[in-house]
């Protein structure tokens, strides 16, 4: 699924080719994504792109006539294309441009979503949302506040977008690896101090991925193009029974919330 340096890295490549464009209409091939795709989006016309946004792993299109919230799911992908490009299979949407492009929303298991909101009302999804973790107000007091008598395990923790939004499975496992934290450890029972390593580790983390991601930005609008979620060094992610690239031993592997963990025993504590 995409993490949020995915997501980033896809706003960063369509966004210069959106925002203070006009969407001519929207062409809707296949209604059923995650939830039904609106009437109301058939009626898009002539409306201009004032802003190209993230939230969390949303991206937000705002037009003068409401708001597009799209959401790329397990395996969608988001491509800019002339118009003329002939459609490949499961290619669901299209958001036609001014200047005879377009942004196609392929999704081939369907778990996207592309909804619309009025002007001035965001949408709902959006409601609950902790910090963004690369904003200034995220950072370790956030964090130890959040988690004062919370048994939940840290790395539950993190991931619950209440807390944080946008770390996902992969980068909670290489955050709490590099701050040196064991991903079991119950969140109320961290310091101040730790948690304040642990938001450092999240920031750089991320950075590294969204700048690694930075390198496949031509692709979105080659016809054969997929974002192709970068390949990048991973410390603990995938690598169960491999020896830790700092002390050497043997990683082992837990499940925290029916999801696969990897960590260090002698690295995290």
């Amino acid at each position: 699924m995409p993490e949020l340096p995915e997501v980033e890295t896809t706003l960063r490549g369509i966004r210069p080719h959106l925002q203070g464009r006009t969407l001519r209409q929207a062409v809707v091939r296949e209604r059923r994504l995650r939830w039904p795709v609106s009437e109301s989006l058939l009626s898009l016309r002539d409306s201009k792109i004032m802003a190209v946004e993230r939230r969390a792993k949303y991206l937000l299109l705002t037009l003068e006539s409401g708001q597009l919230l799209i959401h790329l799911g397990m395996s969608g992908t988001l491509r800019v294309l002339e118009a003329a490009t002939p459609l490949r299979k499961h290619d669901h949407l299209d958001l036609v441009l001014d200047n005879d492009t377009v942004l196609r929303f392929n999704d081939p298991r369907r778990f996207g979503t592309v909804l619309l909101s009025p002007p001035g009302e965001p949408h709902g999804l959006l409601a609950r949302l902790g910090p963004e973790p690369l904003a200034d107000d995220f950072d370790g007091d956030w964090l130890y506040r959040r988690s004062r008598a919370r048994k939940v395990a840290v790395k539950n923790f993190i991931m619950d977008n209440a807390t944080v939004v946008g770390v996902g499975n992969i980068y909670a496992q290489e955050s709490l690896f590099d701050a040196g934290i064991h991903p079991s450890r119950p969140a109320g029972r961290i310091s101040r101090e730790r948690y304040a390593v642990l938001a450092a580790a999240i920031k750089a983390v991320l950075h590294r991925a969204i700048a690694a991601g930075g390198t496949t930005l031509r692709d979105f609008t080659r016809v054969d193009g997929q974002p192709g979620y970068f390949a990048q060094s991973l410390s603990v992610y995938g690598r169960a029974g491999q020896p830790c690239p700092r002390c050497g031993a043997a990683l082992k592997a837990d499940r925290h919330g029916q999801r696969s963990t990897v960590y260090c025993a002698q690295c995290q504590r």
